[in-house]
């Protein structure tokens, strides 16, 4: 199937996908004419892609990570657990970077202004 088509069927825009290709996440045949054609894995491909980036990993992440998924049937079940598992820590990290920021944050604002008392912030 040409671009468009993919496009059309997974809602991923002709340029994202033409940066996908360039990042070597997809490859696609190319026709004598030059034109781009597609498998049908590619639809399950940028699926994974577009999923993947909504649970918070790089697009260098996703393309490390792509050969683990395609190589083995019982790896990718174990492996992509475990790529969760760092996610998480790493999340939890900067929530508790985030955590630290906003009382320091609410401590400087109440040095500013005496009038919002123990660290309440006033809400407008």
């Amino acid at each position: 199937m040409k671009i468009g088509e993919v496009a059309a069927h997974t809602g991923v825009s002709v340029d994202a996908l033409r940066f996908y290709e360039e990042k070597g996440l997809i490859r696609p045949h190319r026709a004598a004419n030059g034109y781009r054609y597609y498998s049908e894995q590619t639809l399950k491909l940028v699926g994974y892609i577009k999923l993947a980036q909504q649970l918070g990993f790089s697009l260098r992440e996703i393309g490390e990570n792509l050969p683990l998924l395609w190589n083995s049937e019982e790896a990718p079940r174990y492996l992509l657990a475990q790529l969760f598992e760092e996610k998480i820590a790493l999340l939890d990290e900067r929530i508790g970077q985030m955590h630290t920021l906003r009382s320091l944050l609410a401590e400087r604002a109440v040095q500013v202004c005496p009038l919002l008392g123990t660290g309440q912030i006033a809400s407008s």
